[in-house]
């Protein structure tokens, strides 16, 4: 059985980055591995760590790229190459400081909207008609335009139950993704937490 998907979460790799909202991409990518009890192995010729399972009945690959968060199209693009997915078929989760926290937001393609990550997939998969699930970490307060402390810190301890539950719905949406397509799991899943 061929690959069906890939499914990337983007972040930064390295354990000063762990955990923080940047890196909510890789977070919900390790909260798919866990539920489908797959491992995570280093694929040093596509610089990214994988995890090969089955989401929503398809054959996916777990992608985390180690290029560090702006030069993650390179991995997508090595991988999607090599085992032929098309740009459809791959699906980015990323972070999304204009999103408020809690709330999920899937579409088929568009603009990267200034997100560096996205950005790379773009230029390196040569086009913007590949999903991609965006995951709200809220700016830190109206007005500021430097978020990179921001983005780059961890979450607090009373935004990790409302992450909790994030990660629980964007599972649930990827698996969506896969069995139903992006327009019933835009219209089941995208919105705000309860």
């Amino acid at each position: 059985m061929s690959l069906a998907a890939l499914i990337v979460g983007l972040g930064n790799p390295g354990t000063e980055y762990q955990d923080t909202r940047h890196n909510a991409g890789f977070m919900l990518a390790d909260h798919l591995a866990g539920k489908a009890g797959a491992r995570w192995r280093h694929e040093k010729k596509f610089f990214a760590e994988v995890a090969e399972c089955g989401v929503g009945g398809r054959r996916a690959l777990l992608v985390k790229p180690l290029t560090f968060m702006n030069a993650s199209g390179e991995s997508v693009a090595r991988l999607a190459a090599f085992h032929k997915v098309p740009a459809e078929s791959v699906l980015v989760l990323v972070d999304d400081a204009d999103l408020p926290l809690g709330t999920l937001r899937l579409r088929g393609d568009g603009s990267p909207g200034g997100h560096h990550g996205l950005e790379s997939v773009e230029q390196h998969l040569g086009s913007r008609g590949y999903p991609r699930l965006r995951i709200g970490i809220a700016r830190p307060q109206s007005g500021v335009r430097d978020i990179a402390g921001h983005v780059l810190g961890r979450f607090a301890a009373e935004e990790r139950t409302v992450l909790e539950k994030v990660l629980a719905r964007g599972g649930e949406q990827v698996e969506c993704w896969a069995s139903r397509g992006v327009a019933v799991a835009m219209n089941l899943y995208n919105g705000t937490v309860g």
